[in-house]
């Protein structure tokens, strides 16, 4: 037994004491572990757009302070009552979305979406409630039931998978979001067939995956859409056949980019994917998939209270608008899964991760992701 078991561990953990402002390193008291609940020693975590979405107040149910980070991968240090199986040193990777099982939603084949603690988990608080996270007497809101910028994090046992310790857990981290998000859109959400066409709107680790999920699928034709060009290389390596940059394209008066593409595209595209959270290029998407059978699937989180739009006679003609979240994966049992794919090389995760910090450095982390610089940066916290 580590001596830790049962005890409030004080730690190392990157606070987000308010919206807008660089998080603070700082020392937070973790509790231990109630009923149905692991505390995990936390070794690397990723940065995602989602953090930062939250961070710079762009998220409607933003709370405030907090525990920010939601793909990580770590170690169990202490199980709560009732939990199975969990054993103390298992490999894990916390799961936004978790998966009970139990629920009409997990029973359901159609969904990944598990509703079994989505009210406290929203409301930033484990599932009986409370919070696990001090920090100088003041109480911290969970993060999307993981809070994986602390050394130590709690979570509920539905939200978290063990994975094969043969896997490198500073990679495996990956899958906690960005990648199976992606890459499940493609195989899950929209089914992508062999032969098909497929055009992706932003070129982030959540749109490459989509591009290596379309390769995998088949697809005859991947088209990356960006204004930074310098995404493009990268974009081309993971199976974009072509890459277009909007601003360079010359339109004629009065018309529409989506236009251009399906004049230039064969009628447009079979399949494509809205990787930014941005509602005009969600409008793009739908507007380039083909009359009669495209299929258009947004992934990327738009701002709070931002609406879509199109006219109602695309959807009339043949078009399918569709979102997905977690890349549809019904999570303690698909991640698994995906390492082992990742073990047999069915599956790319180490070229997304460009830069590594440290978690002091975390705020250069965030810095890197706003400037379109990083595709992941993963830090770790122990120092080498």
């Amino acid at each position: 037994m580590s001596s830790t078991v049962g005890q409030v561990i004080n730690c190392k953990a990157a606070v987000a004491w308010s919206a807008k402002s660089p998080l603070s390193i700082e020392t937070i008291q973790v509790a231990p572990p109630k009923a149905h609940e692991v505390r995990v020693k936390i070794l690397y975590t990723a940065v995602c757009h989602t953090d930062a979405y939250t961070l710079d107040g762009h998220d409607p149910e933003g709370l405030f302070p907090v525990v920010l980070g939601h793909e990580g991968s770590g170690i169990v240090e202490s199980v709560g009552e009732g939990v199975q199986g969990f054993a103390i040193g298992d490999h894990v990777v916390p799961l936004y979305v978790p998966q009970c099982k139990e629920c009409e939603y997990c029973k359901n084949p159609k969904t990944n979406l598990c509703q079994k603690i989505r009210v406290s988990q929203g409301n930033g608080f484990m599932p009986d409630g409370t919070s696990r996270f001090t920090c100088n007497g003041k109480q911290l809101f969970h993060f999307m039931g993981c809070s994986t910028f602390s050394e130590y994090t709690v979570v509920a046992d539905i939200s978290l998978c063990k994975v094969n310790k043969e896997a490198p857990l500073e990679k495996v981290s990956l899958l906690g979001c960005g990648i199976s998000t992606g890459y499940g859109a493609v195989l899950n959400t929209c089914k992508v067939e062999e032969g098909s066409t497929v055009a992706v709107w932003g070129l982030g680790a959540v749109g490459l995956a989509v591009i290596m999920g379309a390769k995998a699928a088949g697809a005859k034709r991947i088209v990356g859409i960006d204004l930074i060009e310098s995404k493009f290389d990268s974009a081309k390596f993971f199976g974009a056949t072509e890459c277009i940059n909007p601003k360079s394209i010359e339109l004629p008066e009065g018309k529409s980019f989506q236009a251009w593409l399906v004049d230039n595209f064969d009628g447009g595209f079979d399949y494509t994917f809205e990787c930014i959270g941005n509602v005009h290029t969600m409008r793009q998407a739908l507007e380039a998939a083909h009359k009669g059978w495209g299929v258009s699937c947004i992934i990327g989180v738009a701002g709070a209270g931002q609406e879509i739009a199109t006219r109602p006679f695309q959807l009339v003609t043949g078009r399918t608008w569709k979102g997905t979240a977690f890349g549809g994966w019904k999570s303690v049992d698909s991640v698994p899964r995906l390492v082992e794919d990742y073990l047999n090389k069915k599956l790319l995760i180490d070229e997304f991760i460009t830069h590594r910090y440290h978690i002091d450095e975390i705020n250069t982390a965030f810095d890197v992701l706003h400037k379109g610089e990083s595709l992941r940066s993963v830090l770790a916290f122990e120092k080498n």
